[in-house]
């Protein structure tokens, strides 16, 4: 669904969690860099109207970060990536954060 909505050109915040090595391993395009350790105090820089899907490897750390922003920040439009990069079929970025 996700590959979908992309392809549509839904604007949707993509929310990496994973760490910055993970990242620069493999990520998707458009996709923004923002480590769970760091999440707590910078989820602030986000927009918690624009729909977002949150992403790391396997799907578990996206899943608690997801109901999180849901839950505690305010975000009503959020989701995560089931089976995270591990599963995705779809296009991907390396290199470091931009």
């Amino acid at each position: 669904e996700l590959q979908a909505r992309l392809a549509e050109g839904a604007d949707l915040l993509i929310l990496d969690v994973r760490t910055a090595p993970e990242y620069a391993q493999a990520h998707l395009p458009g996709s923004r860099l923002i480590p769970l350790d760091e999440l707590a105090l910078r989820y602030t820089e986000l927009d918690p109207e624009r729909e977002t899907v949150v992403v790391c490897a396997r799907g578990i750390r996206s899943a608690a970060v997801a109901l999180w922003l849901s839950q505690q920040a305010g975000f009503d439009r959020c989701y995560h990536l089931r089976g995270g990069l591990m599963e995705w079929t779809g296009p991907i970025e390396t290199g470091p954060p931009t």
